[in-house]
């Protein structure tokens, strides 16, 4: 049996069921030097114009030959959207936030063209291009922040992990409450743009809050957000996540993307059978300063551990070389 990319990643993806090889997909960025010095595109234009957004994005497939595409490069579009001032970076530099608008816990006002503003439309209209240009062929993937990283950049991490630590629990719900909207209006609007799967990133991470945080918080808010969207989801949250693995299978999400931190064979073992898995070659060792062969390794130990989908853990360092990625690809295909 023979399936093309978007097959391949599409099969994977609901209850694990597997095609005849895993696919190599890319959650999150792996926009790099060598793949916008192929492209002629670079940052910031690839975070701000359509066409170039959809071209760098392609370069995942057409240089490197992953099974997926994925546009959104930074994680900060919502928050521009939503007012705060955002620094857009260079080529050597992510997007940052640069204030927080409701440092204060005020209510958070959503624009009535939330959608339409410059750093939102931007995502749409270029997964528009990539659905016109590879649809069908291989698989879009979108990307949203959900209320939790979306409270980062409004109100700060500092201060909102600071109401979380002191059990501010009205207050914290409600900031997440008011920006869960956001979230879905996005996912749904990048579903109707040509998304064949979205990227729900919430970065409630181990190293910042514990898993009875999470289960207080934001599984409710997950499971009420999965139970409103029109189509498949991701959950990506940063960093060793082992203590809440079994959580996360609950949000009704179809994957989780998850880290090396989290050993790949215990990750199958734990939740394997209850949603598919993304990931999770290691970053700062085998993707930036190691061979091909140490990430052709990790990928095949990824693949015979059982995980979904192979590619890397989270948005790549950008001065990644091009031929680490080749070799997630090189691993995938082995034998096929």
């Amino acid at each position: 049996m023979k399936l093309n990319s978007h097959n391949l990643v599409m099969s994977a993806m609901f209850g694990g069921r597997r095609g005849p090889r895993p696919p190599a997909a890319n959650p999150t960025s792996i926009a790099c030097h060598g793949l916008m010095e192929k492209t002629g595109v670079s940052f910031p234009e690839a975070h701000l114009r359509a066409e170039a957004m959809a071209e760098l994005a392609l370069a995942g497939h057409e240089v490197v030959g992953f099974d997926a595409v994925m546009p959104e490069f930074s994680v900060v579009q919502e928050a521009a959207a939503l007012g705060a001032e955002v620094d857009w970076g260079d080529r050597n530099r992510m997007p940052d936030v640069k204030n927080f608008p409701n440092q204060d816990f005020s209510d958070i006002e959503i624009p009535s063209d939330f959608l339409e503003r410059p750093s939102c439309r931007v995502v749409l209209d270029a997964l528009s291009l990539l659905r016109r240009h590879v649809g069908g062929r291989v698989a879009i993937i979108g990307k949203v922040m959900g209320p939790w990283t979306l409270s980062y950049h409004m109100v700060g991490t500092q201060h909102f992990l600071l109401a979380v630590g002191m059990g501010e629990s009205q207050k914290v719900s409600k900031m997440l409450r008011q920006l869960m909207p956001v979230t879905i209006a996005f996912i749904n609007a990048q579903f109707q743009a040509g998304a064949d799967i979205v990227v729900l990133a919430d970065h409630a991470t181990r190293n910042l809050v514990g898993p009875h945080h999470y289960r207080e918080y934001l599984l409710p808010i997950h499971q009420e957000i999965l139970s409103q969207v029109g189509g498949p989801v991701i959950l990506h949250v940063c960093g060793n996540c082992s203590d809440r693995l079994e959580l996360f299978a609950e949000t009704g999400v179809d994957a989780y993307h998850f880290e090396w931190q989290v050993d790949a064979k215990e990750a199958v073992r734990r939740i394997g059978n209850r949603i598919s898995l993304v990931g999770n070659i290691n970053n700062p060792r085998a993707l930036l300063q190691g061979t091909p062969q140490d990430v052709y390794q990790q990928a095949r130990y990824a693949i015979e551990a059982g995980v979904h989908l192979i590619g890397p853990e989270c948005a790549i360092p950008l001065s990644t070389p091009v031929e680490n990625l080749r070799a997630i690809v090189e691993a995938v295909r082995e034998g096929y």
